[in-house]
């Protein structure tokens, strides 16, 4: 169930140039890993390096199959209509290791839910791994310098209609201005990314 991975109280560190330990592959202000020849629900592939353009760009680990990440689909819809054009992109990349979270599966869905941002499939989850993401969804903002600036939640409760704060909004309003997010990390909440079980050797 994914509400294990809830925490009433987001632990934060605000304003720090290191991580809270939430996160064991990646820091506020490293450099963001960056991803090549993801095939997208869109038919093409797709790198970090086609977004050069834009001045933000924010990544988020999502699927198909997870519950919680269906529940934010609206509020990414909502996020991408406020702030995706000419300076921001949004990406969304999933590295499940089930069947029903394959391209396939994925085109359908997003065809269904109207997704209007690049959804990408990594069958081998090296880019989740190298961005040090356990859960979907799991959001990071990427600054001019492709600088990680925030890593974690979207807001700060399951239910929109209680959110007080909205994370994403702030770090990205605040990457368009050069500046560091007052918030850098949160707990990311939701499902656990199902990784692929290691082979067995005879």
């Amino acid at each position: 169930m994914f509400r294990i991975a809830i925490l009433s109280g987001i632990v934060i560190l605000a304003g720090m140039p290191f991580a809270s330990g939430l996160n064991d592959s990646l820091n506020p202000g490293e450099a963001a890993p960056a991803w090549t020849n993801l095939p997208g629900v869109d038919g093409k592939k797709h790198a970090l390096a086609d977004l050069a353009d834009k001045d933000v760009i924010v990544v988020v680990f999502t699927c198909v199959t997870c519950p919680a990440s269906e529940d934010y689909e609206e509020r990414i819809a909502a996020f991408a209509k406020k702030h995706v054009g000419p300076k921001v992109a949004l990406v969304a990349i999933n590295v499940n290791a089930t069947a029903e979270d394959k391209l396939p599966q994925m085109t359908e869905h997003a065809k269904k839910r109207g997704f209007t941002y690049p959804f990408l499939y990594d069958e081998t989850q090296k880019i989740a791994k190298l961005y040090g993401a356990s859960y979907t969804p799991e959001f990071f903002v990427l600054n001019k310098e492709r600088k990680v600036v925030y890593m974690g939640a979207l807001d700060d409760r399951d239910d929109p209609k209680l959110a007080s704060k909205n994370f994403l909004d702030d770090a990205v309003t605040a990457a368009l201005a050069g500046k560091t997010p007052a918030v850098q990390e949160t707990l990311a909440r939701g499902c656990r990314i199902r990784w692929a079980r290691a082979k067995k050797m005879n």
